[in-house]
């Protein structure tokens, strides 16, 4: 990963990537599923896509292995318009890929191939260009970050560099509760790390069983009270089928419902959601637009079977979502 003077990016996302092989047959065990579709993967990574369909300068900092899977990422996330400068590789490790099943609507089984660990896991503080990951607009960080080294002190050395900026909507760090449980040994460590990684957060997101490993509660209302006393500004709930329930430090509080569609593949909701959020606060949309749009993505990909492939544009946020959205 290059040091070199980088531009100032709108987003920059750091954490998982990989490929994602996502079964052409739903509601089939994988033993069952006879072909797949090819796309890419990685939650942060889909929100810099997300992102860059929505109008953003994005990028990934991230690692792949010496392996074609590697060079097919990096030739997606330039296809994507996302900048691949932070994208290493890891000599000796596979580029990660994952599975899934597909039972509608929220059943959506994951296996990943991250053994014996993930190249994402890999990064060093050293290789970290933190004067980049302080300029930019938003920052995007997720809690698989935390869960091995060096790459915890890699993600806590780049949320440091972000300095004490607490506003929101102004050059936010933005903390994706990303709980996975295959990637800890228990929830009780991933909670210390999450909480400790919130302490640099001005924007906390997460669904509700996220929140619950985070502070121990399912409740959103609850939830996002005990997320904003770690530090946070604003704390975002994903409710699912139930919509989605936000709550900021100076009292404001909104709560929408989910967008009805009909789901074909749940799993990349949440990265469209993200990458609309990131758009919605470079572009100034304010709290109430943002979200709406932001609910909206999640509901156009889980429509979807694909993840990266199928985020958004400004003018299908428009229509489903029903609000102007004004750069």
């Amino acid at each position: 990963m290059s040091a070199s003077r980088a531009p100032v990016f709108d987003v920059i996302t750091t954490g998982r990537v990989g490929v994602d092989l996502y079964p052409l047959q739903s509601g089939r065990t994988l033993a069952a599923v006879a072909t797949f579709a090819k796309s890419l993967g990685g939650s942060p990574t889909n929100v810099a896509v997300a992102a860059a369909r929505l109008g953003c300068s994005t990028a990934v900092i991230t690692k792949v292995g010496d392996d074609p899977f590697g060079t097919f990422v990096r030739q997606a996330l330039r296809g994507y318009g996302v900048d691949d400068r932070w994208v290493g590789t890891d000599p000796q490790l596979r580029t990660p890929i994952a599975f899934c099943e597909l039972f509608p609507p929220d059943h959506f089984p994951i296996l990943f191939y991250r053994e014996p660990v993930a190249p994402d896991l890999r990064i060093e503080a050293a290789e970290l260009d933190v004067g980049a990951i302080a300029d930019a607009r938003v920052f995007w960080s997720t809690s698989t970050g935390l869960s091995a080294e060096p790459s915890r002190s890699a993600l806590v050395t780049a949320l440091e560099a972000r300095g004490g900026d607490r506003r929101w909507d102004e050059r936010p760090t933005i903390h994706d509760l990303d709980y996975r449980p295959g990637f800890w040994a228990s929830a009780r460590e991933a909670g210390r790390a999450i909480r400790e990684a919130l302490r640099y957060a001005t924007v906390a997101v997460g669904n509700r069983d996220e929140v619950a490993v985070a502070v121990g509660t399912r409740d959103p209302r609850r939830g996002a009270a005990a997320l904003l006393d770690l530090g946070p500004q604003l704390a975002i709930v994903k409710c699912g089928g139930e919509g989605v329930y936000a709550a900021a430090a100076d009292g404001t509080e909104l709560t929408l419902d989910a967008v009805p569609v009909h789901v074909v593949n749940g799993l990349g909701a949440g990265d469209a959601f993200g990458g609309a959020l990131c758009a919605g606060i470079v572009h100034g949309w304010g709290i109430d637009v943002t979200l709406h749009a932001a609910n909206a993505a999640g509901a156009h990909v889980a429509a979807r079977l694909g993840c990266a492939p199928e985020m958004p544009t400004r003018e299908q946020l428009r229509t489903l979502a029903g609000v102007a959205l004004d750069a």
